[in-house]
């Protein structure tokens, strides 16, 4: 009896752990879709963005499988950086870790923007730069504390979600006819434009990956069901209220749907409050993940070694976050816009995916590797969802993951020339 007991209380904590888990993850990629890309991708895609977000949410459970493989043989830190060095070689690893701060950077820009849009519309920029100020205040005082928030914003984000939408069909304000009459095909390439923006919506899976949090791939499963049951339902609520094209112009999208309805006073601070908590969730860990991505890459000098001092006690380093949220203030203050910053985020993100998958493909069938489908699409779909998103937003993205590139092809070759030398 008591071992039944036991064993009873340690599933019913394995239970909660794992919803701690999947709520974290969950939080992480409805704060940053549902208000940040939406309508981004709308333009893109109108009326057809269930079908992008399906897009999206298929390459990014390939992706976050084959991260999760990998990392049960590579736990330490490093994620990609990691896998391709090991996988792949030293220059695949480059290509992901500078990818990966490149994108954290700009989805912390991203992020900022719509915050901003949310809390003070008039002066959107400096509401960005003050949520940064902010959020990388929280961050110098140690990990938890952001990371915290992602996980307890989840509840408060998604009530504030079926509330518009409930009060959107309830009050009648929804009309499925706009969507009917909205029905021309944008094209393909517009379709994987839209869910290559979505894509960058979704990786808070990059919570679950981790040995340390115990993610498996059951809970990745459940966290990105929910997240695309959830963007799909206030996608379709918002085309259905505002029309594709209406949509596509908003800067605070689901303020504007419940403002359509005459909410404009009751919900649309209670929206915009929904909003501002969730890019707070989402600001808090990406800082932390893009500053720590910075110091891997200064620990093995991509970067300047100086970067990867001055850790706090918690183990954020310092030096690499001032660097991480000057980047960011600095992507807000020269005037990016929110798609763009959005698509540059997801272009990092997603050759950070794409090395990670090739990396899963040299798993070797002792090494539990995921049926080979999973990598393969994942590796495919990055690829090409990467080349598909806006044109601004590519250039920018090579231009910055390339620069990373050529320092290192540069080093090796002066590492060549001194080692002949020698």
């Amino acid at each position: 009896m008591e071992t039944s007991l036991f064993s009873g209380s340690a599933a019913a904590r394995h239970g909660l752990a794992g919803v701690r888990v999947v709520g974290a993850g969950l939080g992480a990629m409805v704060g940053a879709g549902v208000f940040a890309v939406l309508a981004p991708a709308a333009r893109a895609a109108g009326v057809w963005l269930p079908l992008a977000l399906l897009i999206a949410a298929t390459v990014a459970y390939c992706s976050a499988v084959s991260e999760t493989r990998l990392a049960l043989h590579h736990p330490g830190p490093g994620g990609a950086y990691v896998y391709g060095r090991r996988r792949l070689g030293e220059g695949w690893g480059l290509l992901a870790g500078w990818a990966l701060a490149v994108g954290a950077a700009a989805a912390c820009a991203a992020v900022a923007l719509t915050f901003g849009a949310h809390v003070w519309p008039d002066r959107p920029r400096a509401g960005a730069l003050a949520v940064l100020a902010v959020v990388v205040a929280l961050a110098w005082s140690g990990v938890r504390a952001p990371t915290r928030l992602a996980a307890g914003a989840c509840a408060a984000v998604l009530a504030v979600l079926a509330g518009v939408v409930a009060l959107a069909w309830g009050g009648g304000f929804a009309e499925p006819a706009r969507i009917v009459a909205a029905t021309r095909w944008h094209g393909l390439s517009a379709v994987l434009s839209a869910a290559g923006l979505l894509f960058f919506a979704f990786t808070g899976w990059r919570h679950l990956t981790s040995p340390r949090l115990g993610g498996s791939e059951r809970q990745l499963g459940w966290a990105l069901g929910v997240a695309l049951g959830v963007y799909a339902a206030v996608a379709v609520t918002a085309v259905a209220v505002l029309g594709p094209r209406a949509l596509a112009r908003s800067a605070t999208p689901l303020v504007d749907v419940v403002g359509r309805g005459g909410a404009v006073d009751v919900a649309a601070p209670g929206v915009a409050a929904g909003a501002a908590v969730a890019c707070l969730g989402v600001l808090g860990p990406a800082v932390v993940a893009a500053a720590r991505a910075v110091a891997v890459l200064a620990a093995d000098g991509h970067v300047p070694r100086w970067l990867g001092g001055g850790a706090r006690p918690l183990g954020v380093p310092e030096r690499a976050l001032v660097a991480v949220g000057t980047a960011a203030a600095a992507v807000v203050a020269v005037g990016t816009d929110l798609r763009t910053a959005a698509g540059v985020a997801a272009f990092g993100s997603l050759v950070y995916s794409a090395v990670a998958n090739a990396s899963a493909l040299r798993l070797g069938p002792a090494e539990h590797r995921p049926w080979l489908a999973l990598p393969v699409t994942g590796l495919v779909g990055c690829i090409v969802l990467a080349l598909c998103l806006p044109s601004k937003a590519v250039v920018c993205g090579m231009a910055a993951v390339g620069a990373g590139v050529a320092v290192f092809v540069v080093r090796r070759w002066r590492r060549r020339r001194a080692a002949q030398r020698g």
